[in-house]
């Protein structure tokens, strides 16, 4: 995908996203812009061993792991601790020299480490800042964590999986974790478009419980 996209010029080739990211639904979502030809720069806390997928079964060795490798393929990372002021003082070149910072984080977390919109927008008024949570960035959710198997059941999608005398079943797949990775995605594009056509950023806002319920479609319309 990537060397077809770059052949025909892809939007996003040669365009920087830095992505403050672990896991599955924020690097799924990121994962399509690298394959776009985007440079994405993964950034890992070094407090915890950097990406929690590092040290994921089977395959793992060290720090890497093919489930990190699957997700992380096409991304450049650094260890950076964002509440340290020398990481945040790189964190801020690297958002002056960006289109999009894309988190993926709890709700509380991108207003606690300053990388909300109104928070960056001296380095760089052009700036997209994605916020890709599990509930909600305001309000009594925020800070509810959020998985791919709670999203499924708690936005009904359990409920429609299986045969119909079984108990609900979750996917075989985190299809939540996806979904909502590319929500973001293609959220995060729409924001450039429009910092492009008006010079100024925004915040855009996804999250696994909206998107899952969007996905309903006409189970939940019946």
């Amino acid at each position: 995908m990537t060397e077809i996209a770059q052949a025909a010029g892809a939007p996003p080739s040669g365009v920087r996203i830095v992505a403050i990211e672990q896991y599955g639904a924020g690097p799924f979502g990121s994962l399509y812009l690298a394959d776009l030809g985007a440079e994405v720069i993964k950034i890992e806390d070094p407090r915890v061993g950097g990406d929690i997928s590092r040290y994921i079964p089977p395959a793992q060795v060290g720090s890497e792991s093919l489930f990190f490798e699957t997700f992380n393929r096409g991304t450049k990372s650094i260890l950076l601790n964002l509440k340290n002021p020398g990481g945040r003082s790189v964190i801020e070149r690297l958002v002056a020299s960006a289109v999009a910072l894309f988190s993926n984080l709890t709700g509380d977390q991108p207003d606690a480490l300053g990388i909300r919109y109104s928070q960056l927008a001296h380095l760089n008024q052009r700036s997209v800042c994605v916020a890709l949570t599990g509930h909600e960035t305001s309000g009594a959710e925020t800070r509810l964590s959020a998985y791919d198997a709670l999203i499924q059941a708690e936005s009904g999608w359990a409920a429609l999986t299986g045969d119909p005398d079984d108990p609900p079943t979750k996917s075989g797949l985190s299809i939540a974790d996806d979904l909502a990775g590319l929500t973001a995605a293609i959220g995060l594009l729409s924001g450039v478009l429009s910092a492009r056509a008006t010079g100024v950023g925004r915040d855009v806002d996804a999250n696994l419980y909206d998107s899952s319920l969007a996905m309903l479609s006409y189970p939940g319309t019946w």
